[in-house]
């Protein structure tokens, strides 16, 4: 099986272009509790401090994370660390879809609810997860994480056509 490089890869250069701060709202949607502690919420503090606005999507509520735990379990466990981290961070919104955690696939109905979070919340910057099938080199991305990912693109469109998903 041949490995899609990031586009990072593709044009020889590992390091990413400084993203503008000339906004005043955002959305970050990810598959998990936790995904956006283990990636931007440093950035999410520095935005939130500047007086930007930051709304937190989950579309799952992390309910398969925890292996010693059940489900029913741990899905109000995780529901409460993600709210409780997004506070440090100084964001009081965070929202979950209710797909199930381990088997998010990726279609239409995702997408409808992501376009229908973005034209609610009416973001100028929007955050999501890679993609694509590694995180570069040998290290393979989850199947989750590629679903919401993919589904942001395309949600992110689909809410900017009043024509789709009305």
């Amino acid at each position: 099986m041949e490995l899609e490089e990031t586009p990072a890869q593709r044009n020889g250069s590992d390091v990413l272009s400084p993203l503008p701060e000339d906004w005043e709202r955002a959305v970050a949607v990810v598959a998990h509790p936790d995904d956006i502690e283990y990636g931007v919420a440093s950035a999410v503090a520095r935005w939130t401090a500047q007086g930007k606005s930051v709304v937190y999507v989950l579309v799952t509520s992390g309910e398969a994370g925890i292996d010693s735990m059940s489900p029913e379990r741990a899905k109000p466990l995780r529901e409460q660390e993600e709210r409780t981290g997004a506070a440090v961070v100084g964001v009081d919104r965070v929202e979950f879809l209710g797909y199930p955690d381990g088997t998010i696939e990726y279609g239409l109905d995702l997408r409808n609810d992501i376009a229908r979070a973005i034209r609610s919340h009416r973001p100028e910057a929007l955050i999501t997860l890679n993609h694509h099938a590694t995180w570069g080199g040998r290290s393979f991305n989850m199947a989750d994480h590629r679903a919401v990912g993919l589904a942001v693109l395309d949600a992110a469109r689909d809410a900017a056509n009043r024509w789709v998903f009305v």
